[in-house]
């Protein structure tokens, strides 16, 4: 067939009723797809899942699960204030009765909590060991896609936070959804690690409460709701997840070394980046840091991966180890290079608006962006090309 002749029909998504998880799946749930959903135990996954059933309300959910009693069920969607009468129990782990609870009811969504404890009983092997997950993974796909039932499949994590078992689950499935956050705290976040109907890019951020997930709309004043004043080593920056800009508090404490190996530690940052960071600031600025213990710490638990966050984490280094405060009005957003160089980073122009939404008053920059930036009443933008030429500026 040629590709010209294929023809493009928009098929209709299904609304989970949370928006930030109709983002990362990319505007809803496609008919016939299979999704993969990982988190950490007790992160909330089984809790998101009943509140999704919740936002079906007026389509068919068969809910099977191979871990919980009904009666848990029944107890977690009290809680949760889960009334959808279209929702059905099947507490079960053969994949054939599965298969054909599935067949006989044909809901339009199946969830299996989790893949790990479903087993083919033709497959000799234990519940959760690399054949049994890859066989049935490899069944609900084929299931999925000939019978139109959306299937999401929840997966137990390795120690490392990979989704347990062969690499080739991931592969199988249509969308990967990493469901991340610490326990003790209050927020989670929901990525897609891979969507064949969507973005990767976009994330959903998420409150634990005792009302279960509540979706948070505006992250950054989330995040910053509780920053310091007057301290030393609290930058402020904004990372970009996706397309939505995110202000976060950059925390570094800087303190005499009592050991003769002084200590390095990141939280929420790339603990190998941050080796990188304190050489440059080591060899550019000429800071004696080596007896020095350093620790770096993005406020609220979140991760970042945004190179646009070096510039802020150095200042916070610096900041903490002069013991003089950094401007707490200015957002500080660049990319270090092992020159001393302060790089481009992308999409400036939505960092900056996040920036003036919150009532900042100024914005440290990479000088090679200011071309691309339009001036902004009241918003003082400063580019700089070093790493010294930033520090000078913000602390």
């Amino acid at each position: 067939m040629a590709l010209s002749a294929v023809s493009v029909e928009t098929e209709p998504r299904i609304s989970t009723g949370i928006g930030e998880l109709d983002r990362v799946l990319g505007g809803g749930i496609m008919a016939g797809s299979i999704i993969l959903v990982g988190g950490d135990p007790g992160v909330g996954k089984s809790t998101l899942m009943a509140q999704m059933c919740q936002g079906l309300a007026g389509r068919s959910v068969l809910y099977v699960s191979g871990e919980e009693s009904p009666l848990q069920i029944k107890l977690r969607s009290d809680r949760l204030g889960v009334t959808n009468p279209g929702i059905h129990i099947l507490a079960e782990t053969n994949l054939e009765l599965i298969l054909g609870a599935i067949r006989t009811m044909n809901p339009e969504i199946a969830i299996i909590d989790s893949i790990q404890t479903t087993y083919h009983p033709q497959v000799e092997s234990a519940p959760g060991s690399v054949a049994q997950v890859r066989e049935c993974t490899g069944v609900l796909m084929q299931t999925a896609k000939a019978g139109g039932t959306a299937i999401f499949v929840i997966g137990h994590v390795t120690k490392e936070g990979t989704i347990a078992g062969p690499k080739v689950l991931e592969h199988m499935v249509d969308t990967v959804l990493q469901f991340e956050g610490e326990r003790t705290h209050l927020y989670r976040i929901l990525r897609a690690a891979k969507n064949r109907y969507g973005s990767t890019n976009e994330i959903g951020v998420f409150e634990m409460g005792d009302r279960g997930l509540e979706e948070v709309g505006n992250p950054s004043s989330v995040f910053l709701s509780e920053r310091t004043f007057g301290s030393s080593g609290c930058v402020i920056t904004a990372t970009l997840e996706g397309t939505r800009p995110i202000l976060v508090e950059t925390q570094a404490l800087v303190t005499p070394s009592s050991y003769g190996v002084p200590q390095r530690a990141a939280t929420g940052f790339d603990y190998k980046r941050l080796q990188m960071l304190l050489a440059v600031l080591e060899k550019r600025l000429g800071l004696g840091l080596g007896q020095y213990d350093v620790f770096v710490n993005i406020a609220g638990g979140v991760r970042v991966d945004d190179p646009a966050v070096d510039l802020a984490v150095a200042a916070a280094i610096v900041s903490s180890y002069r013991d003089v405060p950094a401007d707490s009005g200015t957002v500080v957003v660049g990319e270090v290079g092992l020159g001393g160089e302060i790089r481009t980073v992308a999409q400036v122009e939505q960092r900056i608006a996040e920036a003036a939404k919150l009532g900042f008053q100024g914005v440290i920059t990479p000088a090679s962006n200011l071309k691309r930036i339009a001036q902004r009443g009241g918003l003082r933008i400063q580019g700089v090309s070093t790493v010294l030429e930033a520090i000078d500026a913000v602390v």
